[in-house]
């Protein structure tokens, strides 16, 4: 990885969520720059419902919403929200402080960014972003040199980089054993009293690791898996899914009170199937 005081000139590729305006952090160009503290650090989040997350934050991120696979490529996210452009979890600003940020979210505004043209990652701040400010609570430089917050900031993109490499990794070895099937998330509407007030609903379709294939593997096959930390991942996914119940739950409460069912645990709770 090349350290912060990279060319402001050089040609980026690639497109990240929340960073509308990346540039590579140099004290040329932001030196007088850093991150000045805001009411509504996170309001960045509030639109995102879906929230890429790594292995290594399966066990902790399932204990606040369910872990699915996504897309061609099944990237983990973490499920923040049922409805595009709404993250549930997200409150004037601020994430619930009950509730798991993914480190996606926590290291924003900074991001390594590809510089096809040397074949290196540099380290990239969102100039847009709300909390940069040309008064800051928090250099990005002093001296010209970056600043002890920076170093740290460079070394936690690093070792996010590092994660998401080994994330892919495992989706790969996922797919090979041929784990993955297609599940989808539905509930059944119901009103204060019980009834069906509709038809079921989707609310999600994803990739999901299948427990009956997991356990069906070899002994020795299971047991590799368990050394290498893949077992315990498989098993965190599998848990993090009963959080779906809390999501729509969250959902509901969104809507308006003449629309919406009534929360699980009350007779109108939604009949969940995943």
């Amino acid at each position: 990885m090349e350290n912060s005081q990279q060319s402001p000139t050089a040609a980026l590729s690639g497109q990240v969520l929340f960073y509308s305006n990346p540039q590579p952090l140099s004290a040329e160009k932001h030196g007088g720059l850093g991150l000045k503290n805001i009411e509504k650090p996170f309001a960045f989040l509030g639109k995102a419902h879906a929230v890429p997350v790594t292995v290594t934050e399966f066990a902790i991120a399932a204990t606040s919403y369910p872990i699915i696979f996504v897309g061609a490529d099944k990237t983990p996210i973490a499920a923040m929200g049922i409805r595009q452009d709404e993250n549930l979890f997200v409150v004037d600003g601020n994430v619930d402080v009950d509730f798991y940020v993914p480190a996606f979210a926590r290291r924003y505004p900074f991001v390594f960014a590809n510089d096809p043209q040397q074949e290196r990652m540099l380290l990239c701040v969102d100039r847009d972003a709300p909390m940069v400010s040309n008064k800051p609570d928090i250099p990005f430089f002093e001296n010209g040199e970056p600043t002890e917050y920076t170093n740290n900031a460079m070394a936690f993109c690093q070792e996010f980089e590092r994660q998401r490499r080994g994330t892919n990794d495992f989706v790969k070895v996922i797919d090979e054993l041929g784990l993955f099937v297609e599940r989808s998330a539905n509930y059944q509407p119901r009103d204060a009293e019980g009834n069906d007030t509709g038809p079921p609903q989707t609310i999600a379709q994803y990739w999901a690791i299948d427990e009956d294939k997991l356990r069906a593997l070899p002994e020795a096959k299971l047991a590799e898996l368990a050394r290498n930390g893949i077992l315990g991942a498989c098993n965190a996914h599998s848990m993090s899914l009963l959080n779906w119940s809390r999501v729509i739950n969250r959902a509901m409460r969104t809507q308006a009170p003449e629309s919406a069912p009534q929360p699980q645990g009350g007779a109108g709770g939604p009949a969940l199937q995943n």
